[in-house]
């Protein structure tokens, strides 16, 4: 059960991040204006709090981990709202930092 939450938590915790980043990118490079930078703003901040729930209790192996996921949301986020289309390497890449979660965050330890 403690998979289950942290896995929720590091996708809510990508979805505030990337959806934050995007909207704050969306008001200042694309001219959509101040609330959407401060609607992004806003959510950077909740991203901040979510990343504080999970369960391990070391700050560096929860954002290390994290670093992972936000990779693959970033393209997952890429393709369902910008059209993105990532190649296989981008694809070998996500893979890898997923990979790189699974280990850093649920390897048995003693």
């Amino acid at each position: 059960m403690t998979a289950l939450r942290s896995l929720a938590l590091f996708l809510a915790a990508a979805l505030l991040e990337i959806g934050g980043a995007w909207l704050v990118w969306q008001g200042v490079r694309e001219h959509r204006g101040r609330l959407w930078i401060g609607a992004g703003v806003l959510a950077l901040g909740a991203y901040g709090f979510v990343a504080t729930l999970q369960p391990d209790a070391d700050f560096g192996r929860v954002l290390a981990a994290y670093g992972g996921v936000f990779v693959a949301g970033s393209l997952a986020w890429g393709m369902a709202v910008d059209g993105y289309r990532p190649d296989r390497f981008d694809v070998a890449g996500a893979l890898v930092c997923l990979a790189g979660v699974g280990v850093i965050m649920y390897a048995p330890r003693s």
